[in-house]
C-alpha cells in the first residue's frame, strides 16, 4: 500500500466520482481506477460500489476511511 493510493482512495470517497477525483489529483481516470483496484486487491475486499451515477463506500470502505 502506497501513500498515493490512500490519497486517491480519499479523493474518490469524498467526491463520489472517479473521474472527478482524477481531475482533482491531476491524473487520468484509468490511473485512479487502477489504484483503487490495487487497494481492493490488497485488502481483499470491494471498497466502493460503482454505479452509473458514481461510487459509494462499502461498509469495508467506510471502515478503512475511519482509520
Amino acid at each position: 500500500m502506497e501513500l498515493y493510493q490512500l490519497r486517491t482512495f480519499q479523493a474518490v470517497a469524498e467526491s463520489g466520482n472517479i473521474s472527478r477525483a482524477a481531475e482533482q489529483l491531476n491524473t487520468s481516470q484509468p490511473a485512479v481506477s487502477a489504484q483503487i483496484k490495487a487497494l481492493e486487491d490488497e485488502f481483499g475486499t470491494q471498497l466502493f460500489i460503482r454505479t452509473s451515477k458514481g461510487v459509494t463506500l462499502t461498509e469495508q470502505g467506510e471502515e478503512i476511511q475511519k482509520r
